[in-house]
């Protein structure tokens, strides 16, 4: 069995574009400059948006983050992304999820200019997405493929089974391992909360991608003998620590790891790959502006 070692692969990936940063700061051009709109003061959000800041500085990017309150309405978040939009000097922007009840979620990212879209959750971008066009993966899905990619995990012809369907992670790795190419050329199931005999179709599963949301679902029983397993939940469980608190995936990790071929960690996982890779979208960003 072999860890997936998400930390060590986004350090690497974070390594290899404060390199492309320096070049651009040597040779005199603008560096990336990502900008975050955070409504309220979720503390998941305040955790992620915080984390992400600090990953700007370390490689050399500029950030802005763009503080609104709860009580924004949908209008003035909607003025606030037209000025990003419009601003030259940002390469791309993200608008924190969950937002609160009175502002419409799909209206918002609508309004987000899709060549500024690094989030990659705009219709347009999902689209070209689906369509193997070049364009921005969402970080979380892009971060997976990183990771295969890295950790040289074949997955042409192989059974993949995504648990969750959700826009942002379990419809678009569903599109991603069933592409030409790799990772990719697997043969894909898409499972969610309507599926019948899921346990048995999980245990046909050479890999497993799980991104539901549900504390230790995946038991050692339901998986074969050497399955690739990618954790995506993150779940917050009381525990008896400082914290209050430990954070947990979906999978049961200290038996699955036994059967497993690959597996991720949580925490330690996919997490801090979506991070590098929202970097590398707005490093793409950045890119796509100079040529234009």
């Amino acid at each position: 069995m072999e860890v997936l070692d998400g930390k060590k692969v986004s350090n690497d990936i974070k390594n290899e574009i404060a390199v492309e940063v320096q070049k651009m700061k040597d040779q005199g051009e603008k560096v990336p400059h990502l900008a975050a709109v955070l409504v309220g003061n979720d503390g998941a959000s305040l955790t992620y948006v915080g984390s992400k800041v600090r990953a700007c500085e370390r490689i050399g990017f500029e950030s802005t983050l763009v503080k609104m309150p709860s009580t924004t309405s949908e209008v003035e978040l909607l003025a606030k992304i037209k000025e990003l939009n419009e601003d030259k000097n940002i390469d791309g922007f993200i608008v924190q999820l969950p937002l609160p009840p009175q502002i419409d979620t799909q209206k918002v990212l609508l309004a987000v200019d899709p060549d500024k879209d690094v989030d990659g959750f705009h219709p347009m971008n999902f689209g070209k997405m689906a369509l193997d066009m070049s364009t921005f993966i969402p970080a979380t899905p892009f971060g997976i493929l990183e990771l295969l990619e890295r950790y040289n995990v074949d997955t042409k012809g192989k059974h993949t089974v995504v648990i969750g369907r959700s826009h942002i992670v379990g419809r678009p790795m569903s599109i991603l391992m069933g592409r030409k190419g790799w990772p990719g050329n697997s043969t894909v199931t898409l499972t969610h909360s309507h599926t019948k005999n899921i346990t048995q179709i999980i245990s046909q599963a050479d890999i497993v991608i799980s991104a539901l949301g549900v504390p230790d679902f995946l038991k050692a029983e339901m998986v074969k003998d050497d399955a690739v397993v990618i954790d995506v939940g993150i779940t917050r469980v009381a525990d008896d620590s400082e914290k209050g608190y430990k954070i947990v995936g979906d999978v049961d990790y200290e038996n699955v790891s036994k059967k497993a071929s690959y597996i991720t960690p949580v925490p330690g996982g996919v997490g801090p790959m979506t991070i590098a890779m929202l970097l590398k979208n707005t490093l793409l960003a950045r890119e796509r502006h100079r040529n234009a």
